[in-house]
């Protein structure tokens, strides 16, 4: 069957996003003139305007965990006239293969997930030791080893960048270090905010300004880092879009970052990422960049890939020092 339209149903969470990228590459290497449409929720869907390889974006237009059956017929039925040959299916839940069974395209893939037997016909196992990294996962979706794995990238757009630092008064006259505090996936992936106060406090006093990333969950944690650090230090958390902080962490000489969606959008525009884990495990979902050091205390409790800590005292990360990641910064690689 020749491939000249695919829909992929895109990831939901930003930094799975930002990964499915090898999927679009891969794609694009082995069939260059193909058609790929991204649909995806609006959490997410902005990422793929920064993404060369993917000609469209398409708005699914419910809530995280909303079912939304009648939406998802109609979105079908009003995408079978786009003729697509294949769709890949990228999330695991039965909703996400709803919208490509009811479009009739005549291939569509994904692992087998929520017992999806009817509304997928080219069903995949997911192997978990075989297929270890999110990326490989993807990759199998369109049959391609982990070795051919393409890095993601993201456009970075200097003029917008330019204008909001004009807007918000900053600019770049010294080097900024990024700080990402935040984690949609709950605390247990959250190095304490006072421990990015001290390292913000230390990096001021090298010379370097402060810049908080994040979304407007993210505020108070940015509050509570800036109102420590001071002069040089800035919160624009819950301030930016999505493509905004693309082209602010690509500024950046450095970002710290927990296991985020903004830690893989640091690591696709190319910046140094010093990244932090407790709950989760660099090798599940590590970012994707040369330019990337990881943190991880490798206690016996993690990574336990909890919201919350189980046992209450989410050591992984409180004993994480400030001063560890200062030394990482210094020598440009994790220890």
């Amino acid at each position: 069957m020749t491939v000249r339209r695919v829909l992929v149903i895109g990831p939901a969470w930003v930094g799975d996003m930002v990964m499915s990228q090898v999927i679009y590459a891969a794609l694009r290497s082995r069939h260059p003139d193909i058609q790929i449409d991204v649909l995806a929720p609006r959490a997410s869907l902005s990422l793929v305007q920064r993404m060369a390889a993917v000609d469209r974006g398409i708005l699914i237009d419910q809530r995280h965990g909303q079912l939304g059956l009648g939406y998802r017929i109609g979105l079908g039925r009003r995408l079978a006239a786009e003729q697509y040959d294949q769709a890949i299916v990228t999330p695991n839940s039965l909703k996400s293969a709803l919208v490509p069974f009811f479009a009739a395209i005549p291939r569509r893939t994904g692992f087998l997930g929520e017992y999806r037997y009817y509304l997928l016909n080219d069903i995949r196992m997911l192997d978990k030791v075989r297929l270890p990294l999110m990326t490989d996962r993807f990759l199998a979706l369109v049959d391609q080893p982990g070795t051919a794995l393409i890095r993601p990238s993201l456009i970075v757009d200097d003029q917008n960048r330019q204008a909001f630092l004009d807007n918000a008064g900053l600019s770049l006259d010294r080097p900024v270090i990024g700080f990402c505090p935040g984690a949609e996936f709950g605390d247990a992936k959250q190095w304490p905010a006072a421990h990015y106060a001290t390292l913000a406090r230390e990096l001021i006093s090298q010379g370097y300004q402060v810049w908080v990333l994040g979304s407007p969950a993210d505020k108070a944690a940015g509050d509570a880092i800036v109102d420590v650090a001071g002069a040089g230090s800035v919160n624009l958390a819950g301030k930016t879009t999505l493509l905004d902080a693309i082209d602010l962490l690509a500024a950046c000489e450095a970002v710290v970052t927990n296991d985020s969606g903004l830690m893989h959008v640091a690591a696709a525009v190319g910046c140094r990422v010093v990244a932090l884990y407790g709950s989760t495990s660099p090798g599940f979902t590590p970012p994707l960049s040369d330019r990337a050091s990881t943190i991880s205390l490798d206690l016996d409790c993690s990574p336990c890939f909890k919201r919350t800590c189980p046992l209450g005292h989410k050591n992984c990360l409180n004993q994480l020092t400030p001063a560890r990641v200062i030394d990482v910064l210094s020598a440009g690689q994790a220890s």
